[in-house]
């Protein structure tokens, strides 16, 4: 857990300089919208080997939405990848993962490893708070 928090702290100061943005103005909310393949990386190796969150989001589904409120419960940061603005980030985490494209779709991943997903109704705060706290 130490990791993990030591990742938190790391991962918000260094937003910015790899074209990423924090969106929400609460702690709870940590959305970080990952635009680029490079961004994608980024929050992978800033993990430092711990699991990390990534929401594949579309901005016209309402079970998306619904989704989208769920992962807000989060105190996580999490990966956001809206696929209308990023769709090559999401056919990125397709191909590294061998896991068909859904949205909404949550994973948990270490590096490019699944440790677990969930798409559309699937997708709770406490279901991926206990993936993450199980794979920890």
């Amino acid at each position: 857990m130490d990791r993990y928090l030591a990742f938190v702290r790391t991962l918000s100061g260094r937003l910015r300089l790899a074209g990423m943005s924090q969106t929400g103005s609460s702690p709870a909310n940590r959305f970080v919208e990952l635009r680029d393949t490079e961004a994608l990386d980024h929050f992978l190796t800033q993990s430092n080997g711990s699991p990390v969150i990534i929401f594949k989001h579309s901005n016209m589904c309402g079970i998306s939405a619904r989704a989208h409120d769920q992962m807000a419960l989060l105190e996580h940061p999490v990966g956001l990848v809206t696929v209308q603005q990023a769709r090559p980030v999401s056919d990125e985490i397709e191909t590294r993962t061998g896991v068909e494209h859904h949205t909404p779709q949550v994973f948990i991943l270490r590096g490019d490893k699944v440790l677990w997903t969930a798409s559309h109704g699937q997708i709770k705060a406490a279901a991926v708070e206990a993936a993450l706290l199980a794979n920890q």
